[in-house]
């Protein structure tokens, strides 16, 4: 089965809590605070996996977590950083956020890694936080959480050539002559329901890749018919060959299936739109008005596009066809075929990391964000130094310059996180 679209929920790891100890030896007074950290989580990287050629094994597993990095002991341990994990995909998967659509990574190069998720990271023991003051902290950070979201993954072929065109126009057969592909070949509509690669070899000894994309019609870009799974498929391609059938056996106008079809490539991509494009008048053998022809060749005359006129079935005109794409195809760059509108890593650490934010309801102060998810991870609330260090970093936050700004008063609550607090001054 191919499968070439599919979603799932991805998790980096959480990291480990820093320790509270204090050292304790025979014949040492005050060793002090020496507890460790907690060890970073694990983040989570794709990677192109050259034996795999569809996403079926998302279909089944839908979930996926790196490792917890490991808590803090005495001593100064430090926990053990959690194991990365790595999702194999084909090459030619684009990774997206389901919430935004926004691309995350194109994994698009053999062997390429992206981290798309970074690791919590782990806790400070309280080693960290001993002070001339403050020489006994009962206090140490919590390990950040790991961020959990979940992402689309697209598989879009990596071909050089794409053959567009209404279903019957002959893009299978031509497929079938050119390369040792065995697409489904009948004469129905939608014959081919799943795109089909192919290699073709030239004179030269080098070759190309093409792709049989299955019958795209009106509405497409909408999901109309096969819709806009196979429309993906034509954006990685170089070179577009528009199939028009020109037999009249159908009763199709192959003027306006040209017409239709471009208009559907450009509601879907402004960029894909602009692909450069050969017109191909396929079954020139079966042709029975030639009036139809002509109309065609006006077109290309008017669209100022290349038009080759060929018999896929007696493969008339096929290999001058062919020798012309290998020439174009020379000269056609490889890059730049998907934008990454964003490149972006989600991670704790650095997503927000100063944003906080205060808001009032019915008489209570809530206050939030990462900087105070952080701090009230190591705060340890029965400890009256600890408290003393809340106070202080609420204060090199602005936090409390801003809630007095609010019009907070003497007894009224404030909302850390979690914690309900009755305030001071």
């Amino acid at each position: 089965m191919f499968t070439d679209y599919t979603k799932i929920i991805i998790k980096a790891g959480d990291g480990g809590n820093g320790a509270i100890a204090f050292h304790r030896e025979k014949y040492v007074a005050a060793g002090g605070p020496d507890g460790g950290d907690g060890g970073n989580g694990g983040s989570i990287y794709f990677q192109v996996d050259k034996d795999k050629n569809t996403l079926i094994d998302f279909r089944y597993n839908k979930k996926y977590k790196a490792q917890n990095g490991e808590n803090g002991s005495g001593n100064r341990c430090s926990g053990k950083y959690g194991e990365d994990l790595y999702i194999k995909v084909p090459i030619g998967t684009v990774v997206k956020d389901a919430k935004t659509d926004k691309v995350i990574a194109d994994l698009s190069k053999p062997n390429q890694v992206e981290l798309v998720l970074k690791g919590g990271r782990g806790g400070r023991g309280n080693q960290h936080f001993a002070t001339s003051t403050r020489q006994v902290p009962r206090f140490a950070e919590d390990g950040e959480k790991g961020e959990e979201i979940e992402v689309i993954l697209e598989l879009k072929l990596l071909a050089d050539v794409g053959l567009l065109g209404f279903p019957n126009v002959g893009k299978s057969t031509f497929l079938s002559v050119v390369t040792d592909a065995k697409p489904k070949i009948a004469n129905y509509h939608f014959t081919t329901l799943e795109p089909n690669l192919g290699v073709v070899k030239t004179k030269n000894g080098d070759g190309f890749v093409i792709a049989d994309i299955p019958g795209i019609i009106e509405g497409a870009s909408e999901g109309i018919g096969l819709g806009i799974r196979f429309l993906r498929h034509v954006e990685r391609t170089r070179l577009l060959l528009h199939f028009l059938d020109v037999s009249g056996t159908e009763g199709r106008n192959p003027v306006e299936d040209f017409y239709t079809i471009n208009k559907e490539l450009e509601k879907y991509s402004l960029k894909l739109a602009k692909r450069k494009q050969i017109i191909v008048a396929n079954k020139i053998d079966a042709m029975q008005d030639e009036s139809i022809l002509k109309e065609v060749e006006n077109l290309a005359k008017k669209e100022n596009l290349e038009l080759y006129k060929i018999s896929a079935v007696t493969r008339e005109g096929v290999q001058e066809l062919i020798d012309h794409v290998s020439e174009v195809l020379k000269i056609l760059p490889k890059e730049g075929l998907i934008e990454i509108e964003e490149k972006k890593v989600y991670t704790l650490e650095e997503e927000n990391k100063d944003k906080w934010s205060i808001k009032k309801e019915n008489g209570v102060f809530i206050v939030t964000g990462k900087p105070i998810q952080r701090l009230i991870g190591r705060i340890n609330m029965e400890d009256n130094e600890s408290l003393y260090y809340l106070q202080k970093m609420l204060r090199t936050l602005g936090v409390d310059d801003k809630l007095r700004e609010m019009g907070v008063k003497e007894g009224d609550t404030v909302i850390l996180e979690d914690w309900e607090l009755e305030w001071e001054n």
